[in-house]
């Protein structure tokens, strides 16, 4: 009787592949080509709604092309940052092409923040100038990060700016983006000073409606 094994990664595993943001935008980018080719197949996504503001999403797709069919099952509560847990959440399952048979499942916290900012690098890539150089980060959290970091990949930035609510935060941001860039990041006190004079404005906040 044939056995079958799933690979399990926890997020910990998926950080130490250690893989390049430059690696990441190019995968990124190599499968939003073949989706602007129609050799994709995405059905809409579905979702459930726990509770106002919160929604868990499962995503499907298969890229013949990369020989890759999987789903991801993702959760944003904008509430969990009260609690101090992270807004995104998700695991996504890899199945075999030829078999449908689950080959991992994986922690997608970290996939979700990297493709996101991935996938912001390459709209500026057609979207803005070439020359740009100086961004505007409001939302300070994993995903402005992973946006800045891209951006950094694709652009030679020379100064940014940046906003969140949270002073604490926006420090950690600041200390942390500034070292592993090499870019000048400066806080601002006022959104609109994250967006005024910049080539490049990236949001990634989460919003949140009033009762």
């Amino acid at each position: 009787m044939n056995t079958h094994s799933i690979l399990y990664l926890s997020r910990a595993d998926v950080v130490k592949v250690d893989l390049s943001m430059a690696e990441v935008l190019r995968l990124v980018e190599e499968a939003f080509m073949h989706k602007a080719a129609a050799r994709v197949e995405m059905p809409a996504k579905i979702g459930i709604h726990t509770m106002p503001d919160a929604l868990i999403h499962a995503m499907p797709a298969y890229i013949p092309g990369m020989n890759a069919a999987g789903m991801k099952w993702v959760s944003s509560y904008p509430t969990n940052l009260a609690r101090g847990l992270p807004n995104i959440q998700g695991l996504l399952v890899l199945n075999d092409t030829e078999t449908g048979f689950p080959l991992a499942v994986m922690d997608a916290t970290w996939i979700t923040a990297y493709r996101t900012g991935a996938a912001t690098a390459l709209s500026a890539v057609y979207l803005a100038r070439a020359e740009s150089s100086v961004a505007g980060i409001i939302a300070c959290g994993a995903q402005g990060r992973t946006n800045l970091e891209a951006l950094a990949t694709r652009f030679a930035l020379k100064k940014v700016y940046a906003y969140d609510v949270s002073p604490v935060a926006l420090e950690g941001y600041v200390n942390e983006m500034s070292a592993k860039l090499g870019i000048e990041v400066i806080a601002v006190d006022r959104p609109r000073q994250a967006v005024e004079g910049c080539d490049l404005v990236v949001t990634s906040g989460p919003i949140q409606r009033k009762a």
